[in-house]
């Protein structure tokens, strides 16, 4: 359920608007095709962790197979991705319940939020898995209707409503209405909201049984990523036009519901986009929190933070805790600033995630074919061909986020902070060494 509940993110629900707005009905060929990526990566990710399981996931598998700058790299990387992401998740679901609730202030809502997931955090792991199982069902739950309303729409079955056929996938400019400049920045927008799954491989660690947990989420993300990315998207632009301005606020989601007339709409999905918000942030808690511990384990971090007490690293929940509460302290502070730059650092350390991962699964392939091919219960699909078209893949969205000034921007934030922490890991190894 976990697994099942990554794939549904706040990304879909709330930032997929932007990417219908800038790519059209094409929005539908992007997310497919950053689709195909993200199995490949999870595929690799998926090998990785289900012959060697940690907590640590694919920073464990990079310090091994690359080295230990590697691991320090990429895992103190994806920390900082996941606590920006929880004061990110913090201050849009505050923003949510103030807008039922004017009279408190938003900052006591983020209060509220990190300090209830902090708590749940430190007292057993069993409670982020309770706490992650209903989230998701909700989830599923409220994706699974919407693509089943929109069907019926679509077919013309549905009562009070009569299908639009391809009218608006062809109005308005077209399937591809702002060319291949609007299909990119489509794939931008959809390779970002896929961030996140990598959790479910930390999560497995801690299960009962984790070869058979990854190996299960693994072999299920392909129709996952068809149904729920893909199949929503298609049916969002199927039935209202992209360019209605509704899309980007309140929401693609929101602006089908109350297209097809089914009363308080917007209030439903806000419910269910709260629900999203709120789940990303205990699970990036979690994430970040074992992501920490692993690092400081292997010495890559302050040894205090190995402290584990009633099967949890407190002081790891701790810190990521009180980093993502300083995030949240600094769009208080400075919002067009220092919190801008923070975003950009990270936006588009999940590509970079993704590289470590494909380089550490050619060379890991490779060893365990020679020294204990029984450990490969999951294997990634025509290796080594298709892991090296994943790297490309990702070499060449990469290359495409220099297309844009915005893009520009985070990719060359993302590049220092990813330069600052290959520089850190490469002299301790070598006094190490």
């Amino acid at each position: 359920m976990i697994a099942l509940g990554g794939v549904i993110g706040a990304g879909l629900f709330v930032g997929s608007g932007a990417g219908i707005a800038a790519a059209g009905p094409s929005i539908v060929l992007a997310f497919a095709l950053s689709g195909v990526l993200v199995m490949l990566v999870m595929r690799m990710l998926g090998e990785m962790s289900a012959a060697r399981p940690a907590s640590g996931s694919f920073s464990v598998h990079a310090e091994r197979e690359i080295g230990p700058w590697a691991g320090l790299t990429v895992g103190w990387m994806f920390w900082t991705l996941l606590c920006v992401g929880v004061a990110a998740e913090a201050i849009g679901a505050a923003g949510i319940v103030s807008s039922w609730l004017p009279g408190v202030p938003e900052w006591a809502w983020v209060a509220v939020f990190m300090a209830f997931f902090c708590a749940t955090n430190l007292t057993a792991v069993k409670n982020f898995g309770e706490f992650e199982f209903w989230f998701a069902a909700i989830k599923v739950a409220a994706i699974s209707a919407f693509l089943v309303l929109g069907v019926l729409a679509i077919a013309g079955v549905l009562p009070g409503s009569s299908s639009p056929g391809s009218a608006n996938l062809t109005a308005a400019g077209g399937f591809f209405p702002h060319g291949s400049t609007g299909l990119i920045t489509g794939l931008l927008a959809s390779v970002f909201a896929y961030g996140g799954l990598e959790t479910v491989t930390i999560a497995a660690a801690e299960s009962e049984d984790p070869r058979r947990s990854v190996a299960g989420a693994v072999r299920t993300a392909m129709w996952r990523v068809a149904l729920f990315y893909v199949g929503s998207m298609a049916v969002i632009v199927t039935l209202v036009p992209w360019n209605d301005p509704s899309v980007v606020k309140p929401g693609p989601y929101v602006t089908v519901l109350n297209s097809l007339g089914i009363p308080g709409a917007g209030e439903l999905m806000k419910v269910v986009v709260l629900i999203a918000l709120l789940s990303a942030m205990n699970a990036n808690i979690y994430g970040s929190s074992r992501m920490a511990y692993s690092l400081v384990q292997r010495g890559q971090g302050p040894k205090a933070l190995a402290k584990v007490s009633g099967g949890v690293p407190r002081l790891a929940v701790l810190a990521s805790c009180a980093f993502g509460f300083f995030a949240v302290l600094l769009y208080k502070w400075w919002p067009e600033t220092v919190f801008t730059w923070l975003l950009n650092m990270v936006g588009a350390a999940v590509l970079v995630v993704w590289a470590f991962i494909a380089v550490a699964q050619l060379r890991m392939r490779r060893r365990l074919e020679r020294e204990a091919p029984e450990q490969l219960s999951v294997r990634m699909w025509a290796y080594p061909y298709l892991t090296w078209a994943a790297l490309v893949g990702i070499l060449a969205v990469l290359g495409l986020m220099t297309l844009d000034a915005s893009n520009r921007i985070q990719l060359y934030f993302t590049a220092g902070l990813a330069a600052v922490l290959a520089l850190a890991g490469w002299i301790k190894q070598r006094r190490a060494a």
